[in-house]
């Protein structure tokens, strides 16, 4: 394994390019140990041995902040996670995967972004942020190594899509019944259970179908029921399942319901609901709903855009 810095890809101004980080951030996780993005940080720095006049150099327009370098392993640390050869336990924390170990072993200081992009789990993270953005009306995604002229709003929404994949990621890997809790959780943010409702999770030994029951007036005459089906990407919802849920409707002679997945639905599926009155959300607008009433996430920095107040000018005497 290479341990010389300047044996690294750079770019004009000498650092070494982010995508050249990439083995050397799993060289230093190879003992399978947690460790937090700092921590990696220095250990990559010691054993590539990149002095501080590399390091010291920042941006123009940022001259307070960590610098050039420090902030490329931010789109290392990302790739990885794309490719599944790093997980996140925790936030901040990560950790090698066998994916990652194997890349390790087989390309060793030689691994690229382009082999990160060979693997299915890169390509199946890259097409839900297409499709995500696509939804969003969102420029495509930003590179680091060819700049666009991109407005902050789109960096912004590429952004939270990118947090929105994770959070699905995280929110396929709970218990079935703390989803329940998720999906339950959810629709009280949207304000379904009113301002006196109720809302719980159905027991699992005796629900009939329905895992959540939303109570919108104390009296409880307006009722929604729910389905929460958390399930892999690839494990489609069919027609089937939202028949069976029409039926578990229909034995508590129910007039509204949403069934909530972690993957996606049919057409046979999406038509059969359409016409039986049938709220379907899928695993994106799931976490799109998350994001947007503040479900298992938490805003990380507000940036303030001024603008000229011209009526106040306009006063002028």
């Amino acid at each position: 394994m290479n341990t010389d810095w300047q044996q690294l890809k750079q770019s004009a101004n000498g650092i070494p390019q982010y995508d050249s980080l990439i083995p050397y951030i799993l060289e230093v996780l190879k003992n399978g140990e947690e460790a937090t993005s700092s921590v990696i940080k220095e250990r990559v720095i010691r054993f590539l041995q990149i002095p501080e006049s590399i390091l010291a150099i920042k941006y123009p327009n940022d001259l307070n902040g960590n610098g050039i370098l420090l902030n490329r392993y931010s789109f290392a640390l990302s790739d990885l996670y794309k490719a599944n050869a790093i997980d996140r336990p925790k936030r901040g924390i990560y950790k090698i995967t066998e994916i990652g170990q194997s890349l390790l072993q087989q390309y060793g200081s030689e691994l690229t972004k382009k082999n990160l992009e060979e693997q299915p789990a890169y390509q199946q993270y890259m097409q839900e942020l297409a499709i995500r953005n696509e939804r969003a009306g969102n420029l495509p995604t930003i590179d680091e190594n060819e700049p666009k002229e991109i407005s902050v709003e789109s960096i912004i929404n590429n952004q939270n899509n990118e947090v929105a994949i994770e959070l699905l990621n995280k929110v396929q890997q709970v218990a079935p019944t703390f989803f329940e809790i998720i999906v339950v959780d959810l629709l009280v943010a949207m304000g379904y259970s009113g301002e006196n409702g109720e809302a719980k999770v159905t027991t699992r030994t005796n629900d009939g179908g329905i895992d959540g029951i939303i109570n919108q007036d104390p009296l409880g005459t307006s009722t929604v029921y729910i389905q929460a089906k958390r399930y892999k990407e690839d494990n489609t919802v069919g027609r089937p399942a939202i028949q069976s849920f029409y039926g578990a409707l229909a034995a508590v002679n129910a007039d509204r319901g949403v069934f909530i997945t972690t993957s996606s639905f049919t057409k046979g599926a999406q038509d059969f609901a359409k016409n039986q009155g049938i709220v379907l959300i899928d695993g994106i607008k799931l976490t799109e709903l998350m994001l947007q009433y503040g479900v298992g996430i938490e805003i990380a920095k507000t940036y303030q855009l001024y603008r000229i107040d011209n009526d106040y000018f306009e006063s002028e005497i």
